[in-house]
């Protein structure tokens, strides 16, 4: 699994399959999940990742596991 952050769009986005979307589905509170041609999900994004303390931008590690 790969895992970005774009400071510039505020987007924080989880990529488990690195294959183009089919389809996605904007979720509420902001959240878009791109699913690939069988219908399993692929990336999930989250928009204003900052705004909504998911992400620190001024930080330079992003932990992934139990802290």
């Amino acid at each position: 699994m790969k895992v970005k952050y774009d400071p510039e769009s505020d987007i924080l986005i989880f990529i488990m399959k690195d294959i183009p979307p089919s389809n996605a589905i904007s979720e509420a509170g902001g959240i878009i999940i791109s699913y690939d041609e069988t219908g399993e999900p692929i990336s999930i994004e989250f928009l204003n990742a900052s705004q909504r303390k998911l992400i620190n931008p001024q930080e330079t590690a992003l932990v992934i596991g139990k802290q």
